[in-house]
């Protein structure tokens, strides 16, 4: 008895980690989770206007794809706004955003709001853009309310004219943004700038000359 007793080797102390796992749930990945670095905020803003289903007719039938509509901006004066067709809606919407961030437009903004008023027609879509008073808001219909939402701007007045084509109105509202300019330049350009009221003078009754009424010329009688 002794002797098993002797051959007898102690058991490794058993581990606080079952399985091979360390303490604490699922290998740690709590813990990995609340100290990953935090996602940077994105450049520029994406608002999706509209999704339209196409199709195309060949041989075999109809090919059905999405057309999307999607504006672009960072808030901070630039804009843009892009078209595109995708085989489903996702790939529709990332080439939409791509096309408009390559054609991106600076906005000269004063005081929250734009310098001038401007009216732009694009095919058959007309759209009037005014500035408005601080506290104002946003007054426009829903395609130019996406599109000026994505600017920075924050009080205006537009009015939406003509064709209810909301590819259209889009890009005739980034087209009239981009083609402000500053308000100096604006009233030099229009001769607004240049004009002074005239002074008005008094003019007294002494200074007038008044014509007395010429006499009508009285025709002789002729005696028998």
């Amino acid at each position: 008895m002794a002797e098993q007793a002797a051959n007898t080797t102690p058991r490794p102390a058993a581990s606080s980690h079952q399985g091979g796992r360390p303490a604490g749930g699922r290998g740690g990945r709590r813990d990995d989770r609340r100290n990953a670095a935090p996602e940077a905020p994105k450049e520029f803003e994406e608002v999706v206007i509209n999704i339209d289903r196409v199709a195309r007719v060949v041989k075999g039938g109809r090919r059905f794809r999405f057309k999307a509509l999607v504006v672009v901006g960072n808030r901070k004066n630039k804009v843009g706004v892009g078209v595109a067709k995708g085989a489903d809606v996702q790939t529709a919407i990332a080439k939409a955003t791509d096309v408009a961030k390559k054609h991106l437009v600076t906005i000269p903004v004063a005081n929250d709001t734009i310098p001038h008023e401007i009216e732009v027609k694009l095919s058959g879509a007309r759209v009037l853009i005014k500035p408005a008073a601080p506290g104002t808001g946003i007054i426009a219909g829903g395609v130019v309310r996406s599109v000026v939402n994505v600017t920075g701007i924050r009080n205006l007045i537009s009015k939406s004219l003509g064709s209810t084509n909301k590819v259209n109105i889009a890009y005739a509202t980034v087209e009239a943004l981009g083609n402000l300019v500053a308000r100096d330049q604006w009233l030099a350009n229009s001769g607004k700038g240049d004009k002074k009221p005239a002074a008005k003078t008094a003019v007294k009754s002494e200074d007038v000359a008044v014509e007395a009424p010429a006499k009508k010329p009285v025709a002789k009688k002729e005696t028998k």
